[in-house]
């Protein structure tokens, strides 16, 4: 409700007019830089972890879709009290000239947002929400180096994201000699806090080594210390493809929003290419148990047609979804990496058989490593996984599943 004391400037209540005025639409950037908290960067010590991650997690992605087995090092530098400079270099496939501003200065711009397969992140405000906390506590820009291949020069860019427009803004465009064949390399001025322990940047890149065995890290910290993960194998994991949705995960508003958006010109044809696991067979039996004719066009069907939809295929058997979209490590490698970064006595690992659970498959892997000089204060750790990466120093964010 409007505030009845409040007055204009003739003295009066203000109207409903009076109060249209002051509303204007918000930018994602300036919602997420008053809300920072929701990216993980509410305290220093995680917001020197998110950064971290980000980068990581990105590196690592552009790597495996590229069949590029990881080299990444990572630099902290600490500048003065609570500030620091981070710098992650990989050896990916580098980065377009017109895709880094955007990339790195603009929220909620990404290509795994709509693809159904494993993935670190699907969000887009990863490292751009690192670029833009670096900006806000230090003022500094991001400074991107990216290549291509080693025929063509390097693209340095300094960037800063401009939160009302979410739109980036190159301070510095020019090309550069480096020596590498192709990778990208980031360097940010942000504030924080350096801590070890458990939540800490030092073990957030111990487990990432042991749950990415083809990963080499180099790591060095602020006190100057340097740790190599070298990888544990020269095989790259399964590429994990891309499915459709199937049937059983599909919830009402998503199938009202897809039968509008469809390119099908029939109901028939869409069960049949829209989604994943229904043949000619199955999209009639889906019709009939719906009393909806199957040449009805999408884009026609009601509300109230669709809840028919679902309820058709609630009473359907409809084969389980494709695996395809999963790239499990295996028990083998899974043990191999425990040997590499614990020792312990004894080792074991397991990959479990895959689930499906409201349409979406699932696969859990266990590894246990055993005795050794493991601490004897805290003879049990328990380090969880989802999608190659640490949840519990995801660092603010869930994890996807």
């Amino acid at each position: 409700m409007a505030k009845t004391n409040e007055k204009n400037i003739n003295g009066k209540n203000p109207t409903a007019e009076d109060l249209a005025k002051k509303q204007r639409e918000i930018s994602v950037a300036e919602f997420f830089e008053k809300n920072r908290h929701l990216l993980g960067f509410d305290n220093p010590r995680k917001a020197l972890l998110t950064t971290v991650k980000e980068a990581v997690d990105n590196s690592l992605d552009a790597c495996e879709e590229s069949r590029i087995l990881p080299e990444i090092a990572v630099e902290i530098i600490e500048m003065s009290e609570n500030r620091f400079k981070v710098i992650i270099e990989d050896n990916g496939p580098g980065i377009v000239k017109n895709q880094i501003p955007k990339i790195f200065a603009k929220l909620l711009y990404g290509s795994k947002f709509h693809r159904l397969r494993q993935s670190r992140g699907q969000q887009g405000i990863g490292i751009s929400a690192a670029v833009m906390f670096a900006q806000l506590t230090t003022g500094r820009p991001a400074k991107i180096l990216s290549k291509t291949s080693a025929e063509k020069p390097a693209h340095y860019m300094e960037l800063h994201l401009n939160t009302q427009t979410n739109t980036p803004e190159v301070l510095i465009d020019e090309e550069k000699e480096w020596n590498k064949e192709h990778g990208t390399r980031i360097e940010l001025d942000i504030e924080g806090n350096y801590t070890k322990g458990s939540q800490s940047v030092d073990e957030y890149l111990r487990q990432t080594a042991i749950i990415n065995p083809h990963a080499t890290i180099i790591y060095t910290n602020p006190k100057a210390e340097q740790f190599i993960y070298a990888r544990a194998t020269d095989q790259l994991p399964k590429e994990p493809l891309e499915i459709k949705p199937h049937p059983y995960g599909l919830e009402l508003g998503i199938l009202a929003k897809m039968l509008k958006n469809t390119e099908s010109r029939t109901l028939q044809s869409f069960l049949t290419t829209d989604l994943s696991r229904v043949g000619p067979g199955t999209a009639k039996e889906i019709c009939d148990n719906a009393l909806i004719d199957p040449k009805r066009k999408p884009q026609e069907l009601t509300i109230q047609d669709a809840e028919k939809l679902i309820n058709a295929i609630r009473k359907t058997k409809i084969m389980a979804p494709t695996t395809d979209c999963l790239s499990p490590i295996g028990a083998e490698l899974i043990e191999k990496s425990l040997k590499k970064e614990i020792n312990a006595e004894f080792y074991v690992a397991i990959s479990r058989p895959i689930f499906v659970y409201r349409g979406n498959p699932f696969q859990i892997e266990i590894g246990l490593a055993y005795g050794g000089n493991q601490s004897k204060e805290n003879p049990v750790s328990l380090l969880r996984f989802a999608n190659r990466g640490p949840i519990a120093l995801s660092a603010g964010r869930m994890c996807n599943n």
